[in-house]
């Protein structure tokens, strides 16, 4: 089972990849990066892709199956999926966002504490394979060993 680095490392295998990271959701942190940025910061590309992973795993719009509408408040008003209320991990299992040069694809990862973590990668349009990163992503999301 992977960690951090070589998740990543095998995400940046992947035909047409630009750029990976893990991150939390919750604080908008990478706890890990590798490749380019398509901002040149990946602490900033970190903080704007969970701001797309909270809009997904929080409105009901896009999460309509989360438990109970699911979800206690946080302080500052969002809601937040209780890992018991959310025994099946995050109610999204990924998102892409298709630009004109390349996919950002959001892949969540299930963990045992709070599932608050997801795989992103920057794929290249040109020279990438969606459909297998996108599977990918999932094989490595599901092995992947937070410590």
């Amino acid at each position: 089972m992977p960690g951090i680095d070589a998740c990543l490392q095998e995400a940046m295998d992947l035909p047409g990849a630009r750029g990976a990271a893990v991150v939390d959701w919750t604080s908008g942190l990478a706890l890990g990066t590798a490749g380019e940025s398509p901002n040149g910061d990946h602490e900033a590309t970190a903080a704007e892709t969970a701001e797309l992973a909270r809009a997904a795993a929080e409105y009901p719009a896009f999460a309509p199956d989360a438990p109970g509408g699911g979800v206690p408040a946080r302080a500052d008003g969002r809601a937040v999926p209780a890992p018991s209320e959310n025994p099946g991990g995050p109610p999204v299992e990924d998102l892409i966002l298709t630009t004109r040069t390349g996919y950002h694809i959001l892949c969540f990862v299930e963990t045992t504490f709070d599932s608050s973590v997801f795989l992103y990668l920057w794929l290249d349009r040109d020279t990438g394979n969606l459909a297998l990163a996108r599977l990918r992503l999932r094989q490595l999301a599901a092995r992947l060993v937070l410590a």
